[in-house]
């Protein structure tokens, strides 16, 4: 992110030279001012994604009007009106600030459109797509990839109990947990209320499995923890290819979910 201020920093220095250099003959470069801008929106939209509120998108806007009103205005100074400066420096703030905005929430939406409002983690969209892209890749390349099913049992006992907020935080909570115990390849997205999927790209069963069994520990610690009278049920399935379709691999892994909670029953009736 530090990176992307620079670059915009950057970007209206070079603009403004560039302008003034440019001034008096009969070309212009006035438009170019636009692109801190959408460099600007672009990263308040994120910051804003991450629950924290920024104003950078207006800041920017203005620091570009004056560093573009500046530049005008030395071309002929000190001939130059110095009401015309403050209008131009006003009127072009007002503009930039107001396109900013609109791009930013463009931005915004775009992203929200693959994203769960809660969690933000991938929604059912995002992970398709993702899916998609994998069979394809390992379809060419012959290498597995997982998909891990995970189901929140007793949700509804928890909100009923505790409230609602209390199952939103219990969402943000284990969704946390998931991102920790993946990688950055990795997909993670809430699928549905109770519902999510990890997608592992390459990666086999054995893997996968170990990848269950941290996930399971690390949630059971924190349901402990919190008091929260939840558990997670979890199924998984190893595939390479795309002969199957998302819903056929989403099922054969809530088949096998369902495979492990008899066997844990079953278990827990024998002691």
């Amino acid at each position: 992110m530090f990176w992307r201020l620079v670059l915009v920093t950057v970007e209206v220095l070079i603009i403004t030279i560039w302008d003034y250099k440019m001034s008096g003959t009969y070309y212009s470069l006035d438009v170019l001012y636009c692109l801190p801008i959408i460099q600007a929106s672009h990263i308040g939209a994120i910051l804003s994604m991450r629950h924290s509120e920024t104003q950078l998108a207006a800041l920017v806007g203005v620091i570009t009007a004056v560093a573009w009103s500046i530049a005008e205005a030395a071309v002929v100074w000190p001939n130059y009106p110095l009401g015309a400066l403050t209008i131009n420096i006003i009127t072009r703030s007002i503009t930039f600030t107001i396109l900013g905005r609109v791009l930013a929430k463009l931005w915004k939406s775009r992203a929200y459109s693959h994203k769960d409002a809660l969690t933000g983690l991938a929604n059912r969209l995002e992970f398709t797509e993702k899916f998609s892209t994998e069979q394809s890749r390992s379809e060419r390349s012959s290498k597995p990839y997982s998909l891990l099913f995970i189901h929140i049992e007793q949700l509804r006992m928890l909100n009923d109990t505790y409230g609602r907020s209390a199952g939103d935080a219990a969402l943000k909570a284990v969704s946390g947990i998931f991102n920790r115990n993946s990688r950055g390849i990795d997909t993670v997205a809430r699928i549905g209320k109770e519902e999510f999927a990890i997608l592992f790209p390459e990666t086999d069963e054995y893997i996968c499995g170990v990848l269950a069994l941290r996930i399971n520990s690390a949630t059971e610690k924190m349901f402990h923890t919190e008091g929260w009278p939840i558990t997670l049920s979890i199924g998984y399935v190893t595939v390479i290819g795309s002969e199957k379709s998302f819903d056929e691999v989403l099922e054969e892994a809530d088949e096998k979910m369902k495979l492990i909670k008899q066997q844990n029953y079953e278990l827990w009736g024998q002691v």
